[in-house]
């Protein structure tokens, strides 16, 4: 039997990285991170989330295809802060399963990063 690998399409690709990884079924996004850091923790979580429905719309999903989302704060307590702007976005569909831990990120003023896989609509 003959074996013959499904494509992997990319969006966006750079040297170091790409926005979107698709594969079969499912598409992979890189973390997405705030553009504005200025922003409180609300703010920059609805700038990555914006983000995300952009990289989802353009790889033929959406937000109701979640499958999985890692969220990585800076400082755990502002996670209720991100959580108010997480339910909203979520209004409407079911919210997928989330991991949500703190870690240090790459620019000291980010203060979430989001990391998503979802089903291709």
């Amino acid at each position: 039997m003959a074996h013959t690998e499904s494509p992997i399409q990319y969006l966006n690709p750079e040297p170091r990285y790409s926005d979107a990884a698709i594969h079969g079924q499912v598409v992979y996004l890189a973390g997405q991170v705030p553009t504005d850091t200025s922003a409180d923790m609300a703010g920059q979580t609805q700038q990555v989330l914006d983000q995300i429905d952009v990289l989802l719309k353009a790889a033929g999903s959406h937000r109701g295809r979640i499958l999985m989302a890692q969220v990585i704060v800076k400082d755990i307590r502002e996670v209720p802060e991100m959580n108010t702007v997480w339910e909203a976005w979520f209004q409407g569909v079911t919210a997928p399963p989330r991991a949500t831990f703190q870690a240090p990120l790459v620019n000291p003023d980010w203060k979430i990063e989001v990391i998503v896989t979802a089903a291709l609509a």
